[in-house]
């Protein structure tokens, strides 16, 4: 991270003390999802004054995604950088491969 700022950008970000702490606990984070850790480490350079350029460059994201986690801080603080729900279909099946007593199982061709 650079202490000199070389330019600006349109997305200006400060960090509270605790956002800082959060956003730099995840950024080091082996455990979490690569999203969320890549969105944290958007977030912490933006807000040292990067711009979207260098910071695309440095987390290897386009910069349009630089842009858009950036601007969902700036709107939603931290629940910013959660997913969004999908379009799409519901899923019929959990994803913990236990059905609902109510819900049928999935069929299997029998042969015999």
């Amino acid at each position: 991270m650079s202490s000199n700022k070389k330019g600006k950008t349109s997305i200006q970000i400060e960090l509270n003390s605790e956002e800082r702490a959060e956003l730099e606990r995840v950024s080091r984070s082996m455990a979490l999802p690569h999203r969320q850790v890549q969105r944290a480490k958007v977030v912490l350079l933006l807000a040292d004054g990067e711009t979207i350029s260098e910071t695309s460059r440095q987390t290897g994201l386009e910069r349009r995604i630089v842009r858009k986690w950036g601007s969902r801080f700036v709107l939603k603080r931290q629940a910013g950088l959660d997913d969004e729900p999908r379009s799409g279909r519901p899923a019929r099946f959990s994803p913990r491969g236990g059905n609902e007593p109510e819900q049928a199982g999935m069929r299997t061709s029998r042969f015999g």
